[in-house]
């Protein structure tokens, strides 16, 4: 089997090897592939690996000869899968990798709104604790966490672990789920609706996937019933968040602080509105890519390959 991968530097900039795919077939791995580009390198192919090259409907119509997409991620946004079962061709995705990844550089986002850590270690090294007359300083509102209330949107594996980690710390956990999911064991949990989780929560935290229903649902009302003194994370897709009022909320006051590892186009415009927004932390969409997380995706997606070449596909999302 002819098997190519149209944008694998992400997974494997030099660290990662592609070896549990290499073996299941005749590999060409692309780091970047242009638009342009997809149909030309793609023609040959029978299985297609790609993480955020797009695989429109009009593209899939002109490569006859793919048999099954595999994802190098959860999302499949990516991917017309409707156009891809209309052809025959299953879609599978890779759960689970970065739960334990991404649910760490969440509280990496918030520690660091809560503590500065950063910035004071700055101010240290240019002289400014030198300089005090007392033992200590501080800049910036230092907060504990412990009796404040995490909200959730989206209570899938990340949602769930990034509420453990939230009742680890002392924190109360309020989650919005779309769907009937289980109660964790820990107390205190409730359930509760959208604007309830916004109104209540002292942080809210996003991990829900991005739909056709839910772009931008992050816009000025649901952020205009969160405290002053509220932070609020995304590290799901840019695309859930209007960026604009999001940037208006922290430029007015009305939000205290914020922390995103997407955004709504990547790499990010220079024209965002976050970039000049007052108290907002950005990161470049590296809360997935810890190298544990990155080998677990490598084999996962050998699995999946694996398991269609056998007949019997898995993770399949169409």
């Amino acid at each position: 089997m002819k098997i190519v991968v149209l944008d694998g530097y992400t997974l494997n900039p030099g660290d990662c090897p592609w070896a549990p795919v290499d073996k299941l077939g005749e590999l060409t791995v692309y780091d970047r592939t242009a638009a342009d580009q997809i149909v030309p390198r793609a023609a040959l192919a029978e299985i297609l690996l790609t993480n955020k090259t797009p695989l429109t409907a009009e593209t899939l119509a002109q490569l006859p000869k793919v048999k099954f997409i595999a994802l190098l991620s959860t999302g499949y946004n990516i991917v017309d899968i409707a156009a891809a079962r209309k052809l025959g061709i299953p879609v599978s995705n890779v759960p689970a990798y970065s739960t334990d990844s991404v649910a760490q550089f969440t509280f990496a986002l918030l520690l660091e709104m809560c503590h500065h850590v950063g910035l004071h270690s700055r101010q240290v090294r240019e002289g400014l604790w030198s300089r005090q007359k007392d033992f200590c300083f501080w800049s910036a509102p230092l907060i504990e966490l412990a009796g404040k209330r995490m909200g959730i949107v989206g209570f899938g594996r990340i949602g769930r672990r990034v509420g453990e980690i939230a009742h680890a710390m002392g924190m109360d956990v309020l989650a919005y789920a779309r769907t009937a999911a289980a109660a964790p064991d820990y107390q205190p949990f409730a359930f509760a609706g959208l604007e309830e989780v916004f109104a209540q929560a002292d942080v809210v935290s996003l991990h829900c996937p991005q739909k056709a229903e839910n772009l931008e649902m992050v816009n000025r009302r649901l952020l205009g019933l969160m405290k002053p003194t509220a932070m609020f994370i995304n590290t799901a897709r840019g695309a859930l968040v209007c960026e604009a009022d999001l940037a208006e909320a922290l430029n007015s006051g009305r939000l205290a602080a914020a922390a995103a590892d997407v955004a709504s186009h990547e790499p990010i415009r220079p024209d965002n509105p976050l970039l000049a927004a007052k108290n907002m932390i950005l990161t470049p969409h590296i809360a997935w890519a810890a190298l544990d997380a990155r080998q677990r995706l490598m084999q996962i997606t050998a699995d999946n390959v694996a398991a269609f070449l056998s007949g019997k596909p898995i993770h399949v999302v169409n």
